[in-house]
């Protein structure tokens, strides 16, 4: 099956993500396997000890800290896929602390 379709992801190989984003890549891979998760949940799978397409069962479905170490990675490269195609386009991503003044 050919329709001609190939894929030209943006460059991001020469771009370095500063330590400071370390923590923020955590907290989004974490929030990615979330979203990830209540998909799955919405659309009737749920936990099994194997992957099963058939029966809609996966291991997966555990809390982000119990996920094998190559499965958070695996949310890791996307999250820093994107944070790295942020920077290459030009935009900055810092964090604005805000105090509460009431």
């Amino acid at each position: 099956m050919s329709n001609n379709y190939k894929p030209a992801p943006i460059d991001v190989s020469q771009v370095v993500l500063p330590a400071q984003l370390t923590e923020l890549v955590e907290k989004l891979s974490e929030n990615v396997h979330e979203i990830w998760a209540s998909e799955r949940i919405k659309n009737g799978w749920s936990y099994g000890k194997f992957r099963d397409d058939a029966k809609k069962e996966t291991p997966c479905l555990v809390e982000y800290a119990a996920l094998p170490e190559g499965e958070k990675e695996y949310d890791r490269a996307i999250v820093e896929g994107i944070l790295k195609t942020i920077l290459k386009l030009g935009y900055t991503v810092s964090r604005k602390d805000f105090v509460d003044s009431s």
